[in-house]
């Protein structure tokens, strides 16, 4: 990890740390502390691949899953003040459902997730995989510079909470097989098979 810490341009890990609140928006002692001190707004809406929970803080969307609840936003943010959303967020909502169905149309929103410093470069990659691509984790550990860390990066992968945004399913094996996905395959599948990832084969990186 402080590896990764130095390859991202920082001079000591307690500088990453220190501008993790400028980067993110949540530091990770927040993440660590269950979202302690975050106030998060909540929406459960219907999208065209099934319900979808999409929350925010005030800097950004921090948990975008298919089949939760506020159950289970409060486990994993137990000690954040979680409420429902009165229309705050209501344009990242609709930007969220429109990159689960319109995906060659997706905004840029703002996400506040935080992470080690491998997972975040793990996530910054996976968010240059254009539309219609894929990448096989061996891919993404050599993008961030960790060629032997395939496992790592896999890991790094699941540990995305953001679907979609983060696109975590762009990731496959490298057989060109779907590999996993936290909330199904079927749902992997759909996601690629909308942004025209054609035979779900892995493609390499630009050069």
């Amino acid at each position: 990890m402080t590896d990764a810490i130095y390859d991202a341009g920082y001079a000591a890990p307690s500088r990453f740390y220190a501008d993790a609140r400028e980067r993110l928006g949540m530091t990770p002692s927040a993440w660590r502390d269950g979202g302690r001190g975050e106030t998060i707004r909540f929406v459960v809406t219907q999208s065209a691949l099934g319900t979808l929970l999409v929350a925010a803080t005030a800097k950004g969307i921090c948990r975008l899953s298919f089949d939760e609840d506020e159950a289970a936003l409060r486990l994993r943010f137990p000690d954040a003040t979680i409420i429902p959303d009165d229309g705050e967020i209501a344009d990242w909502v609709a930007g969220a459902v429109e990159a689960v169905e319109k995906p060659l149309a997706m905004r840029d929103l703002p996400l506040d997730v935080a992470g080690t410093a491998f997972q975040e470069a793990v996530w910054r990659e996976l968010r240059r995989i254009p539309p219609g691509e894929t990448r096989s984790y061996s891919q993404i550990a050599a993008a961030v510079g960790r060629p032997g860390a395939v496992r790592a990066a896999g890991s790094a992968n699941g540990a995305n909470r953001v679907a979609v945004l983060i696109p975590c399913h762009r990731v496959v094996r490298s057989n060109g097989s779907l590999g996993g996905y936290a909330y199904g395959l079927p749902i992997k599948e759909e996601l690629l098979r909308r942004e025209g990832a054609g035979g779900i084969a892995t493609r390499k990186p630009a050069s």
